[in-house]
This record gives C-alpha cells, sequence and structure tokens, in this order.
C-alpha cells in the first residue's frame, strides 16, 4: 500500500511528464529559425534580430560559417539544422543566401527566407549572380590578403556595407568582420532548394554590395514572397523589427501547415 509520500511524488512525475510532453508538442508546431551570415560578417550580425525571434516563442540558431569554401559552410550549417527537432526556416542573408540554397534540400527544411542574397540556380556560383547588372560601389572596397582571404575595408563597411548605421557601430563591425576565402564565390551549388520550398525574399532597395537590380531579379526567378526596405546591405541591423517579420511570417506560414 502507498504511503501518502510515494503518492505526492507519483502525482509530480506524472504532473512533470504531462507538462513535458505538452512543451514537446508546443515546440513540434511552431518552426525554429536557422540563420546563415553573409561575408565580411559573423554571427553577430544578427543580434538584433535573435531576441525578437525570441520574444515570440521562437527558437533561433545562428550558424558560425567558416567562410572557407561553399562546401565548409553547408556542413556548418548542416550541423545546425541536425540539431533541430522540428521544422526549420532557413534564413541567408548576401553570400547565406547562396549557402541556404545547397543547404536548404535538407528535408527538415520547410521554408527558406533570402535577405538581400544570392539565389544561384543549380551549377551556379555566386560570382555569376551580378553578371549584365551594373558593379555595386561597396565591390570596389573588397581587399584580398595574403592568405586568399577577401575582407572589407573600414570605408567600405562605413559608406557601402552599412552605410545607414553609425560609424561606432561599423567600426565593430570591420573588426568583427569575417573574411572569405575568395574561391568561395566560384564553388557551384548542386542544388536549388527554392525549387521545392516556399520562398521569402527581403529586398534592400538602397544596397551598395549585392545592386538591388540582382535581388529583384532572384527574388522573381525563384517565385519568392517579396519585401521591399529602403536600407543597406544589412537591414537585419538597420531595421531589424521589419526583418523579424518577415521570418515570422515564414514561420507562421511553415506553422500553420
Amino acid at each position: 500500500m502507498k504511503t501518502l509520500k510515494s503518492k505526492v511524488a507519483t502525482a509530480a512525475f506524472a504532473l512533470a511528464s504531462t507538462f513535458a510532453a505538452t512543451g514537446s508538442q508546443a515546440q513540434g508546431t511552431t518552426p525554429s529559425v536557422v540563420i546563415v551570415h553573409g561575408a565580411f560578417a559573423d554571427g553577430s550580425d544578427w543580434a538584433k534580430v535573435v531576441p525578437r525571434l525570441q520574444a515570440e516563442g521562437v527558437a533561433v540558431t545562428v550558424v558560425q560559417n567558416p567562410l572557407t569554401s561553399l562546401a565548409d559552410d553547408v556542413a556548418a550549417t548542416r550541423r545546425a539544422l541536425n540539431n533541430q527537432p522540428g521544422k526549420v526556416v532557413l534564413v541567408g542573408h548576401s553570400w547565406g543566401g547562396t549557402v541556404i540554397t545547397e543547404a536548404g534540400n535538407d528535408e527538415k527544411v520547410s521554408a527558406l527566407v533570402y535577405v538581400a542574397a544570392f539565389a544561384p540556380e543549380a551549377g551556379q556560383t555566386s560570382g555569376e549572380q551580378g553578371k549584365g547588372a551594373p558593379t555595386p560601389p561597396g565591390i570596389s572596397q573588397i581587399k584580398a590578403d595574403a592568405n586568399g582571404f577577401l575582407y572589407l575595408t573600414p570605408e567600405g563597411m562605413a559608406k557601402d556595407f552599412a552605410q545607414d548605421l553609425p560609424a561606432a557601430q561599423t567600426a565593430v563591425m570591420t573588426a568583427t568582420q569575417g573574411p572569405i576565402q575568395a574561391s568561395a564565390f566560384e564553388d557551384k551549388t548542386t542544388v536549388a532548394a527554392w525549387k521545392t520550398k516556399p520562398s521569402w525574399y527581403l529586398l534592400a532597395t538602397e544596397d551598395r554590395m549585392i545592386h538591388p537590380d540582382v535581388q529583384r531579379s532572384a527574388a522573381k526567378r525563384i517565385g519568392a514572397t517579396l519585401a521591399e526596405l529602403p536600407t543597406s546591405h544589412v537591414p537585419q541591423q538597420s531595421q531589424p523589427d521589419a526583418v523579424a517579420e518577415v521570418i515570422l511570417e515564414a514561420v507562421r506560414s511553415v506553422g500553420a501547415q
């Protein structure tokens, strides 16, 4: 015959199990978000958007790309995807758009969000994306080091990458930027996940790194739901609320399925 103490313990365990199951179900109905940063940046580039998503109950992971090759960045993204419990909205900024185009083929990925990003066809390189369009002014501020990595000058960061941010912030962005191996821009994708996954595209109309015409063409080609912001190349920094809302739109769409 159970004592009062054992009955209380049993009831507490049952209640805890119920809460755990309920929490697991809730987690399963709300897709998580995995964010892939671009070149000349690191995961901190998304520090303003992450808390806004978390405030809405969305679990967020920001991939720290090695920026050594497309294959290496895709591998880092797939590791993050493997850690997600259910459906994922995969977000890519700039170079990260090429990464999510490849990594987004993962079965956990239910939607893609491109933010001022490349969106290549299968078999294309990032470097091919701007052919036929005017050369953005920021390209002249990309320099190579002795190891074959590209970085953005302080002037380029302040005037071309993030011209709508204060100087104190662009100085930090210059110091924390992630140089990218130059050859990565010539790495070809093998798949185009946007062909089978619903996509959103956030176009930065004042972008001086990827020409807005290139972005508009990409959004149309992939059949993305298009939103536009009058920002620099980093709307996630200058208008984080609006960027978070686009991502949340994708999350809600996937969660309703």
